[in-house]
């Protein structure tokens, strides 16, 4: 299990008492997603859908990189990684 820094987005802050940035520990995406939920329950439903996979207007980069382009929620993640959850921008 890596320890990692997560960036919460503002949407997401009252569910993390309303801290921008927390701590978690996951060996990739999916176990982070996991322990968010154990941390903070309820955020786990906003960030997947029914079928638990990422929701589309929910984005994840670990250290600055898109995971979409890497292995998706089987993303590894290693001690010290940073991990940001972007909301997608709506507009035209």
């Amino acid at each position: 299990m890596a320890k990692v820094k997560v960036r919460i987005p503002a949407p997401l802050q009252k569910m993390t008492q309303n801290r921008p940035e927390i701590e978690a520990e996951a060996s990739n995406i999916r176990e982070l997603i996991l322990d968010l939920e154990k941390q903070f329950p309820g955020i786990r439903e906003r960030l997947l859908d029914e079928q638990g996979n990422i929701r589309r207007f929910i984005n994840f980069y670990v250290n600055d990189e898109d995971i979409r382009f890497l292995k998706q929620d089987e993303t590894p993640l290693s001690d010290g990684a940073e991990v940001s959850i972007i909301p997608a921008i709506a507009g035209g």
